[in-house]
């Protein structure tokens, strides 16, 4: 059940005891992809998860803000202090304990996110009358291109939001492209913001992202997710 689009008696039927809250970012992701790239693939994993789930589960609407200060060069981006975004997540979660949702994977798009993600639902699962657990989509799925906006992202977004991605920029976006995130020295990344390393904020080429590859990546992501809500739901608390 989607809690957007149900009214508050639906909710209140709902047989369950899990959910899952969405969480991603308004960045930059290139010239190419739209602002919301992370909170738009959060959603469509989360969705997409919770149609193949053998079961009810309930899908918050998404988080759209997260921490994202790193892109702060790039017009349109939006962010939030780790302190703030952890406090939001917390609470949310709280409010979905409160009508019985108390067993909830955060279903995350966003990589500045993953840190304090983790550390939030330990401190839910351990403090408060919920259980909470992070999954980021791209660290489930059997690819090493991540990048940003680059062709991982690329390719979800053709299959699932095709409308959005401006196909006339993909040479432009990987023209002005960076090979990898950041400058690595001894195992130190040196580079705090993405300006420093990509011109256009894009990293690895999008080009290379297709609508078939997005299809596979879906499936496979909401594959892992669906496993994850099996575990979810037997594990003592």
């Amino acid at each position: 059940m989607n809690l957007q689009s149900a009214t508050w008696t639906d909710a209140e039927r709902a047989e369950t005891d899990l959910a899952l809250l969405p969480v991603g970012s308004t960045e930059q992701h290139g010239p190419h992809a739209p602002l919301g790239t992370d909170a738009l693939t959060a959603r469509t994993v989360a969705e997409t998860g919770a149609g193949e789930y053998d079961g009810e589960v309930i899908v918050a609407p998404p988080v759209n803000v997260g921490i994202a200060e790193e892109h702060r060069h790039f017009a349109g981006t939006l962010w939030v202090s780790e302190d703030t975004f952890r406090d939001y997540v917390r609470e949310t979660v709280a409010s979905l304990a409160h009508h019985g949702w108390d067993r909830v994977v955060v279903v995350n798009g966003h990589g500045g996110n993953v840190g304090p993600l983790r550390e939030v639902c330990a401190r839910i699962s351990r403090h408060d009358d919920a259980y909470a657990v992070p999954f980021t989509w791209f660290d489930a799925v059997d690819a090493d291109d991540m990048g940003h906006g680059g062709p991982l992202e690329t390719s979800l977004l053709r299959h699932s939001h095709p409308e959005l991605v401006r196909e006339d920029r993909l040479d432009e976006a990987a023209d002005g492209a960076a090979d990898g995130w950041g400058e690595w020295v001894s195992g130190v990344n040196l580079a705090y913001d993405a300006a420093e390393f990509s011109e256009n904020g894009t990293v690895g080429d999008p080009r290379e992202g297709g609508a078939d590859r997005g299809a596979r990546l879906l499936d496979e992501a909401s594959a892992a997710l669906v496993e994850l809500l099996d575990r979810v739901a037997t594990r003592e608390r």
